[in-house]
């Protein structure tokens, strides 16, 4: 059955935009324009997970969430247009178990909702989208760049081009499959997008460990290759 998730935002082309997204991956969505209207769909469509705005006609963010854990723990995601610390604290203080400021990536809402679906258990037998290797992690899930142990800040395109070459070491890839396999067919760019990302991604890599690194195979594409410890 699909997982159920209500969108809870005002403006039309963001809401439209989580709504096709979601359900093209498979989610089962219900959209409310106000706080109103939200606590009505949120008692009759019994969602598993809310992504609700802060500034909303009606009631704002903050209030439905207040009605919500009133009486139910189903988790909250806060979309938000602020980036202050203050509003992150007040979120998770009254309960939001995660919180995106916009403008966010697609990929990236999907990514922080399968990790809170999967911390509530409504998603056990979801694979673990994490890589680690000496000095390195890469979670696809929270979508976090460990570096020696250090939260480095990196771009989602970044990381999901970071990810797929280490998700299979030492394999070479070309320009043109990154482009296709990253970024998706629907990609107008060229091959100098993958060269860019690559060139950013080896700024923030450069000298960590003597174990793996970031090819360049000339001529071909790209690898991240790993020493065998052999």
């Amino acid at each position: 059955m699909a997982t159920k998730v209500l969108i809870v935002e005002d403006e039309t082309n963001i809401a439209e935009l989580l709504h096709l997204y979601l359900e093209k991956e498979g989610f089962e969505t219900a959209v409310a324009g106000d706080g109103g209207k939200a606590v009505e769909l949120f008692r009759s469509f019994h969602p598993e997970l809310v992504l609700l705005d802060i500034m909303l006609p009606v009631m704002d963010g903050w209030s439905v969430l207040k009605k919500i854990r009133e009486s139910d723990k189903t988790p909250v995601i806060m979309l938000t247009a602020k980036g202050e610390t203050d509003d992150k604290v007040s979120g998770l203080e009254m309960g939001a178990d995660d919180y995106i400021v916009k403008p966010f990536e697609m990929k990236e809402v999907l990514a922080r909702i399968h990790a809170v679906l999967r911390r509530f258990g409504a998603e056990e037998n979801s694979e673990e989208k994490k890589l680690s290797f000496d000095k390195l992690t890469i979670n696809l899930d929270s979508y976090e760049l460990l570096v020696d142990g250090k939260r480095v800040d990196t771009p989602p395109k970044e990381l999901e081009l970071l990810y797929h070459l280490a998700s299979a070491p030492n394999r070479v890839f070309t320009r043109n499959q990154l482009l296709d396999e990253v970024w998706g067919f629907d990609y107008f760019g060229d091959s100098r997008t993958v060269d860019v990302h690559i060139k950013r991604l080896r700024e923030k890599l450069e000298g960590v460990s003597d174990q793996w690194c970031l090819k360049t195979v000339w001529g071909v594409g790209y690898k991240f290759e790993v020493v065998s410890a052999g």
